[in-house]
């Protein structure tokens, strides 16, 4: 039946042509709508967890223009995500821009993600850094005697953390906190990166750690840590910048990073003299490989000063260090207490440094003059061997402490190039015991060369440790952000 003269059937396709036309302006005004607000992105890491629940850090107020405060956006996103914990777990998604903030905490079974082009700028505002006691290990702080500032990402008692990205980028901004400390303007002890303190099952992998106050990476009385992928630059005459420093922890994984920085770049800890012995927690099951470090001024591996709770099994191979004041250190004193025992380190490659090996029992910074002169270290069983080394000032300098020599050190197969200006005496060794084997130059008679026989003296424990059995899985999500 035809109304008006109309065709019917070219009546239903106006209507259908009107409906679309309707349908494409709506979807193109939501389309622009959604091209001017929400963006979504995905992303993927491995870690020793994945996440049911996903945020993005904008969700929250924050905004990365690199000059507001996103202290509190950081601290409400974790604490509205930690209501997850028993439920699959949450992640915080930090987007390309430049995020300032001050310190902040993270919550259990939690992951902080930091995109590429991500950059956390640490506040300059002293305000946004809160003032916690001395560890109690150490009974002060490290650059003063008072206590120390809050890190600025950080967790106490927690399990089950992940601080990763996409090689996001931390920058401590730290010539400010330089500047106050060489002044002697500091009634606390400088600010660290991140800090886990009292947690277990922590991750930290595939991020830039830039300009640290001091510290970089200090997880302490943790267990089963696992920290790699990390580029860690500071100046090398920057004060205390030392690298990743695991103190009073157990089963720990150092791997794939490369590090400048003005202080050791891995520096082994267990507190600080009285207050160390005191505490009694060592670190132990260590494990440290394929680490690349340039630090002028000190060492690729430090074991102490701070060794009074006990340093146990510690387990170093293929580590490059280049332009170092040592390759590998231990240092203690008199009233330190504690030991350092069951060291193993194998193919090391280093380039131009003052000493390859440096043990010295005659460290004598303290945290007070309440410690116990009498309260004497234990040194024994440190093994290197397979290494290679040239440009050297002088190869080893041992220093035992008179009365309780250092024992049972054995060297193995290593060659060592000395400098054109290197000193006339290659070893100086003092209170100390033990063997070499094939070492060139010729070690010091305390370190008697038993000949090619002995060439497998030293050697590498082949059991893993049971961080080295930690598997990673592959996390892919979706997030929408500003």
């Amino acid at each position: 039946m035809e109304l008006l003269g109309m065709n019917p059937m070219r009546t239903i396709m106006t209507r259908i042509v009107t409906v679309l036309v309707l349908v494409g302006f709506i979807l193109g005004v939501r389309g622009g709508e959604a091209r001017k607000g929400k963006v979504a992105e995905s992303f993927a890491y491995t870690g020793i967890s994945c996440r049911r629940h996903t945020a993005s850090i904008t969700d929250f107020g924050g905004v990365g223009d690199g000059k507001t405060s996103n202290t509190k956006a950081f601290q409400d996103a974790v604490n509205h995500l930690s209501k997850y914990a028993s439920d699959g777990g949450a992640q915080l998604y930090v987007p390309a821009g430049k995020w300032l903030t001050g310190s902040f905490s993270l919550t259990s079974h939690f992951t902080l993600y930091l995109q590429k082009h991500a950059f956390l700028l640490a506040s300059q505002d002293m305000k946004e850094w809160p003032v916690l006691k001395p560890l109690p290990s150490y009974g002060r702080g490290r650059d003063a005697a008072g206590g120390r500032f809050t890190s600025l990402i950080y967790g106490t008692n927690l399990t089950d953390v992940i601080v990763t990205g996409a090689n996001g980028t931390i920058d401590g901004q730290g010539s400010f906190w330089w500047q106050k400390f060489h002044k002697g303007k500091l009634k606390y002890t400088r600010p660290y990166l991140i800090v886990f303190m009292y947690s277990d099952t922590i991750q930290i992998s595939n991020l830039t750690l830039l300009n640290s106050p001091s510290w970089n990476v200090h997880p302490v009385y943790s267990s089963n840590i696992l920290i790699q992928g990390i580029t860690i630059l500071a100046p090398v005459k920057s004060p205390n910048t030392d690298g990743i420093n695991p103190d009073s922890c157990t089963n720990v994984r150092i791997e794939d990073s490369y590090i400048v920085s003005g202080d050791d770049c891995i520096a082994v800890k267990s507190g600080w003299d009285e207050y160390g012995i005191s505490f009694g927690m060592p670190t132990k099951q260590l494990v440290i490989r394929r680490l690349t470090c340039i630090s002028p001024y000190s060492a690729a591996i430090a074991l102490g000063s701070e060794m009074s709770g006990g340093i146990q099994d510690v387990r170093a191979e293929d580590i490059t260090a280049v332009h170092m004041e040592s390759g590998v250190r231990i240092k203690t004193a008199r009233g330190r207490g504690g030991f350092v025992k069951d060291i193993f380190v194998r193919r090391m490659s280093l380039h131009t440094m003052k000493w390859v090996f440096w043990m010295t029992g005659n460290y004598k910074q303290h945290a007070d003059n309440h410690y116990d002169p009498n309260a004497l270290p234990v040194i024994q069983g440190i093994n290197y061997r397979d290494i290679v080394a040239n440009n050297v000032s002088m190869a080893a300098r041992l220093e035992g402490i008179e009365g309780d020599p250092f024992t049972q050190i054995s060297i193995a197969n290593v060659t060592i190039g000395m400098a054109a200006k290197a000193k006339k005496v290659p070893w100086t060794c003092t209170d100390v015991e033990g063997i070499t084997s094939g070492v060139s130059p010729r070690p010091c008679d305390l370190l008697p060369d038993q000949g090619q026989k002995k060439i497998t003296a030293c050697d590498f424990p082949a059991e893993p440790l049971s961080i080295d059995r930690v598997m990673l899985k592959t996390c892919t999500y979706m997030v929408n952000h500003m």
